[in-house]
């Protein structure tokens, strides 16, 4: 197969997109990650003075950490974290003080308690996390070797995890929905970039673009399983938080398992391109480059309603414009079409329309169902408000008649 140079403008035009893109998402990442590192140093912080001056502990190295690991942990995760650490910390200190106060400090004595944290640990089938903690702790408490300090080593855990607690919880509590969505635009980007690069391989007529596009759509699964992690950590923040319904973010999250669907459609669409004849994939060419500005849309507006409704109906034009019939029938031209057209299928149902309805409308031409409105956060008065309602309708009637 030729290799044929795109005009010099399209391409770089196409590579500048792609590298403001790029530098956009590492830039809101690396924002990200500094406020996160703040609220870990400021509680750390916090930990340490409370039990440094509010208790006047002369090493409350305990109150630190135990503060900044919960506060590194993974966002929608972290007041769970600190409770596990918790279970760690108090059972590493329970045994360290054990293995003191029976045998002594020494080698020995180290080895004991290191084997006796993790084994009582794993007897309970704790978390990694807690197993880990339990064995950290009691390390800690038999190399200082001070017997008469364990009630202060508990104080000290108890006030990291709890200043741990009131900044996940009460400061900086987590929002499952816009957890949800950052995880659904990071996807639908990497999706628009394999696309981008799929196109300008068929514009170029370039074998080994078409590879590379390959490549970067079979490497989505990893943000996809990243989006399958933060969908199930949205959940459980949801049902635990007071604030939070949990119909809100299970909404958003059957919507985001159609990404999963979409990220196959184009890692199949890639792989048609990449083998197929130059005549054939040159007729797609359009249409994979509209394919992509509707995900790039999409990745950029998903809490608007209207860009939501604006997708379905490009997704769907584009479908109906591409006919299976229409292509020779001893090409690859039927197979890239039907590809195409599913492709179109999961973004419409991506948008909250049933598979189904958005598979039929396809074949019909039309999508009698309009896209519903994405799922919103609740206020933090209303949502409380809200909850308590939901708590107080579900008592039972003896206990309302009474």
């Amino acid at each position: 197969m030729r290799r044929v140079s795109a005009p010099w403008p399209r391409r770089a035009r196409a590579v500048l997109h792609r590298a403001a893109a790029r530098l956009s998402a590492a830039g809101r990442r690396g924002a990200l990650d500094g406020w996160l590192h703040l609220q870990a140093t400021a509680s750390a912080t916090a930990a340490w003075l409370v039990a440094r001056y509010g208790f006047d502990h002369p090493a409350p190295y305990f109150a630190p950490i135990a503060a900044m690991n919960a506060l590194t942990a993974n966002l929608g995760e972290r007041g769970l974290q600190a409770v596990r650490l918790l279970q760690g910390v108090v059972l590493g200190l329970v045994v360290g003080e054990l293995v003191l106060l029976t045998v002594g400090a020494g080698p020995g004595s180290m080895a004991l308690g290191i084997f006796v944290a993790l084994t009582a640990a794993h007897a309970v089938r704790s978390p990694q996390i807690v197993v880990v903690q339990a064995a950290v702790s009691a390390i800690l408490v038999v190399a200082v070797g001070d017997k008469a300090n364990g009630l202060d080593r508990l104080v000290d855990v108890l006030t990291g995890a709890g200043i741990a607690l009131v900044f996940t919880q009460v400061l900086f509590p987590p929002e499952p929905l816009a957890l949800l969505r950052r995880a659904e635009k990071e996807a639908l980007a990497s999706i628009a970039d394999g696309l981008s690069a799929t196109a300008e391989a068929i514009a170029r007529d370039d074998d080994e673009l078409a590879g590379k596009a390959v490549g970067e759509l079979r490497d989505v699964r990893d943000r996809l399983a990243e989006l399958r992690r933060v969908g199930r950590a949205s959940t459980n923040v949801s049902r635990r938080a007071l604030v939070w319904r949990a119909k809100v973010v299970v909404r958003e999250r059957e919507s985001s398992e159609h990404l999963d669907l979409l990220g196959a459609s184009c890692l199949t669409l890639a792989r048609l391109v990449s083998s197929a004849g130059s005549d054939t994939r040159g007729r797609f060419q359009q249409p994979v480059r509209e394919l992509t500005d509707v995900l790039t849309s999409l990745a950029q507006h998903l809490s608007d309603h209207a860009a939501r409704q604006r997708a379905a109906d490009r997704a769907l034009e584009l479908a109906t414009r591409i006919a299976p019939d229409a292509e020779p029938a001893d090409s690859d031209g039927p197979l890239l079409a039907h590809s195409l057209r599913m492709a179109a299928a999961d973004v419409i149902a991506f948008t909250g329309v049933r598979l189904g309805i958005a598979i039929e409308a396809i074949r019909a031409g039309t999508l009698e169902e309009r896209v519903p409105p994405p799922p919103s956060a609740p206020g933090r008065l209303l949502g409380w408000f809200g909850r308590l309602r939901g708590k107080r309708n579900r008592r039972p009637a003896g206990k309302e008649s009474s």
